[in-house]
């Protein structure tokens, strides 16, 4: 397989996005308050990790397979957030805004790899890159779901 230089370029960019991803995702878990919302994050940095790997292997020449097993990350129905720590508010500010601006991260991403998908000329990068993206949404839909849950998204 040979990739072009926009190609390349593309490729680049999103290891770039993914890096930033997997940094934002592995030190808001540390600054976390919430433990459910700290082994969310964790979970979701090792996803992103795999994007990484899986960027890297395209870059490198191979186009490794996908799987469709069902690696998303979940947020579990127990107590929410406010029942949990309604006398720290500046523990529930503080994971509400790592979770906004994690949120918005994936938005980015999620738009970036809908641009590159259409610039790819081999299907089965177009394809890796459609589930990339899909797992991206994936995570913004995990961090609203727990930003609803908690009282955090209005």
């Amino acid at each position: 397989m040979t990739l072009s230089q926009k190609e390349t370029l593309l490729l680049n960019d999103l290891k770039s996005k993914e890096q930033l991803c997997i940094d934002k995702y592995n030190k808001y878990a540390c600054s976390a308050c919430d433990g459910e919302l700290k082994s969310l994050l964790t979970r979701i940095a090792s996803v992103e990790s795999g994007h990484l790997n899986t960027l890297n292997s395209i870059l490198s020449g191979t186009v490794p397979q996908m799987s469709s097993s069902g690696s998303t990350p979940t947020v579990s129905g127990g107590a929410t957030y406010k029942e949990q720590n309604a006398s720290n508010s500046e523990c529930f500010k503080n994971d509400q805004y790592l979770c906004s601006d994690l949120l918005s991260t994936e938005k980015h991403v999620s738009s970036v790899y809908d641009t590159c998908i259409f610039e790819f000329k081999d299907t089965a990068i177009r394809s890796i890159l459609n589930h990339i993206q899909k797992e991206e949404q994936e995570h913004g839909e995990q961090l609203y779901k727990y930003m609803e849950q908690n009282g955090m998204y209005n």
